[in-house]
């Protein structure tokens, strides 16, 4: 597909989702409940449906065409913002998680802490549009995000007003990240244009976090202004406070974020990576986080209760969680000989302790590769011992590379090396996070993707789970995950054996030689 009919069949891909919005998208009057029979027995239903399924098939096919990259990050800038432009005016979609946003800042708004009384118990007019499921659950997010929510109602004045408000917060944060990507893509060394495609054009990015104004969109906002920051201005007290406190607003916004924290403190590093210079400089990233937490926390009034809110998070048990599927494939096997183990608690709390191993991993093979370039460092901008070997890894990316003391190094210069090797660090933190938490919803494929975008040099493998999940909720919300419990749970199953054994392949794969 050329670049300019992709241009214009993503756009087209962005209206007819627009349309669908307005015909049968998450509007505060729908029926809640609805399946996908029920949908198309209504009036509008079928062309509900059709618009829905040709618009994101439009708008996934024009942003995979191009995943190599466009033909200038102007380009790839402009037809982002083209295909946002009807979805920010049509009525939220994919979900009704905006709902439960409202009636949380208005729980905040009226003196009610959000972290101790669900929603319904609060008296939130607005209950009827919240999703029977969060309804009596009290608010998983921390504070700054109550914050922004109590202030959308305020200044909303109804429930239309507030969803707009909120809508307008989300649009803020992927500006912030959209600003933040150029700045980024320089420090790892990959072309902007590829990554700004990837990150902002990705449809789950229009539907979810501008149309659905999920709080993602400001976390994520937040977390590369963060990482801009540590990666621009490494080893600078002032700099390094500043990013931790950009970092310390993520995490109060969304916990998830956290997993990023411990590669940001690598980054912040200026010259040897020694564990001094560690403790150091990662002091001052890690006094800006603290700061930032216990400042919100303080102002907010509500303290720490955030954190147990963080607990109700995976009340919901769908397939496209790996861990909660093949909980529900032992469930299966152990009612064909009449038991009922109760797998997925079990598999779900196995997947934690294992994302918790993974992490670690992560990090120290990020810290392995940081002291190797240390050690290989001659002047400040020289390259690695002048020699240049390619197809080799970069945790995980593919890029030319030398080996020093064990560590695959960027033949290009080390200053671009080290930030690609956090940055992508980071991206595989969020990878992990995503595949092993108890629950998944397609906006969540989000976190990782702009990092990944910076850093990955093969792309197919991150692009199409994303593309996949696209499909996976209807206009009204409505998850195709909860029609499909049996045979998703087998085919994810499937899946993630797959992956496993080509990941322990490829692990095993003989390193590269050097060529003389």
């Amino acid at each position: 597909m050329s670049a300019r009919l992709a241009r214009y069949a993503g756009l087209a891909g962005a209206v007819l989702l627009t349309v669908a919005g307005y015909l049968g998208g998450a509007l505060p009057d729908a029926p809640l409940g609805a399946t996908p029979v029920s949908i198309w027995r209504t009036p509008d239903g079928p062309a509900t449906l059709i618009c829905w399924l040709a618009g994101t098939t439009l708008l996934v096919g024009a942003w995979w065409s191009l995943r190599g990259g466009t033909p200038s990050t102007r380009w790839a800038y402009v037809t982002a913002g083209l295909w946002a432009l009807p979805l920010l005016v049509a009525p939220p979609l994919g979900s009704r998680d905006v709902y439960s946003y409202a009636c949380q800042g208005w729980t905040y708004a009226h003196g009610v802490d959000p972290y101790a009384v669900g929603v319904a118990a609060a008296g939130c007019p607005w209950l009827d549009t919240v999703a029977p499921i969060w309804r009596d659950t009290p608010a998983p997010y921390g504070p700054v995000f109550v914050l922004l929510a109590a202030l959308a109602v305020t200044l909303g004045g109804g429930l239309t007003g507030t969803v707009v408000l909120l809508r307008v917060i989300a649009v803020a944060g992927l500006l912030l990240a959209a600003i933040c990507l150029p700045g980024l893509a320089r420090a790892a060394g990959v072309p902007t244009r590829r990554a700004a495609w990837l990150a902002l054009a990705a449809p789950l990015v229009g539907v979810h976090l501008i149309a659905g104004a999920h709080n993602d969109a400001v976390m994520l906002g937040l977390l590369l202004g963060g990482m801009l920051v540590v990666v621009r201005r490494p080893g600078r007290p002032a700099a390094l406070l500043l990013a931790g406190a950009l970092l310390g607003l993520a995490v109060t916004v969304k916990a998830s974020a956290v997993v990023v924290v411990p590669f940001a403190a690598l980054a912040a590093v200026r010259g040897r990576h020694t564990v001094r210079a560690l403790l150091r400089d990662g002091g001052w990233l890690g006094g800006g986080l603290l700061g930032a937490v216990l400042v919100t926390s303080a102002v907010s009034g509500l303290g720490f209760g955030w954190v147990g809110g963080l607990t109700h998070s995976g009340d919901s048990e769908q397939w496209t969680s790996p861990p909660t599927a093949v909980g529900f494939v032992v469930d299966y096997a152990g009612a064909l000989v009449g038991r009922d183990p109760q797998a997925v608690p079990v598999v779900r709390a196995v997947a934690l302790l294992l994302l918790a191993g993974a992490l670690v991993v992560l990090w120290w093979r990020a810290w392995r590769a940081l002291r190797g370039f240390s050690d290989a460092r001659r002047v400040d901008g020289a390259r690695v011992d002048g020699a240049r070997v390619e197809g080799a890894r970069v945790d995980g990316a593919w890029v030319e590379v030398a080996r020093v003391d064990g560590a695959w190094v960027d033949g290009a210069r080390v200053e671009v090396a080290c930030p690609r090797v956090v940055l992508h660090g980071a991206a595989l933190a969020l990878v992990a996070t995503v595949v092993l938490s108890p629950v998944f919803h397609p906006w969540y494929a989000t976190w990782p993707l702009a990092l990944l975008a910076l850093t990955a040099v093969r792309t197919t493998w991150f692009v199409l789970p994303v593309a996949v999940a696209a499909f996976l909720t209807l206009p009204d919300g409505t998850n195709l995950a909860r029609f499909t419990k049996a045979p998703g749970a087998l085919a994810m199953t499937a899946l993630l054996l797959t992956v496993v054994l080509l990941v322990l392949r490829t692990t095993h794969r003989p390193g590269p030689t050097r060529r003389s």
